[in-house]
């Protein structure tokens, strides 16, 4: 997903979930700002809360199966500050038997024409119990399509 450091309005409406963190502390590396590591965890943050709006989480969607990432990508766009908000836009952007994508958007609460970063993050279904990639509920499958609709790809 690419995106300008100015958000056009047009990629904010095709996400339906927003979530909002503040940067901690903790959050701050050497440079002042927030730490490349840090997105990572805003996302899973991020990714917690969206899931569980359906009653799941990354340990349970549902027969046993839970979520294991198997790729990242973050695109660093414009620094971020202790006390920043920022919001977060996710989506689930495609959906795959046993895997699926989330797109993810940060801007600054007060102004979100200004992009911190863009990002990715494909999920797989996965039996923690016997340690293997796992096919997604079809459950889970359904909750997403209608809940992201035509936004899925």
């Amino acid at each position: 997903m690419a995106a300008s450091s100015t958000t056009p309005l047009g990629i904010i409406k095709d996400f339906k979930f927003s979530t909002e963190i503040e940067v901690r502390i903790s959050d701050i590396n050497y440079g002042g700002h927030l730490g490349n590591d840090r997105y990572l965890s805003l996302f899973q943050d991020a990714r917690l809360r969206y899931l569980n709006q359906f009653g799941y989480s990354e340990m349970s969607i549902g027969d046993g199966v839970g979520l294991i990432m198997r790729e990242a990508r973050v695109e660093f766009k414009a620094e971020a500050f202790w006390g920043d908000r920022l919001k977060i836009y996710l989506r689930i952007a495609s959906l795959e038997a046993a895997a699926f994508r989330f797109d993810y958007l940060i801007v600054r609460s007060d102004d979100e024409s200004r992009v911190i970063a863009t990002g990715e993050t494909e999920m797989l279904g996965f039996d923690y119990a016997r340690r293997k990639v796992k096919r997604l509920p079809l459950k889970f499958i359904e909750a997403i399509q209608n809940y992201e609709g035509s936004a899925l790809g």
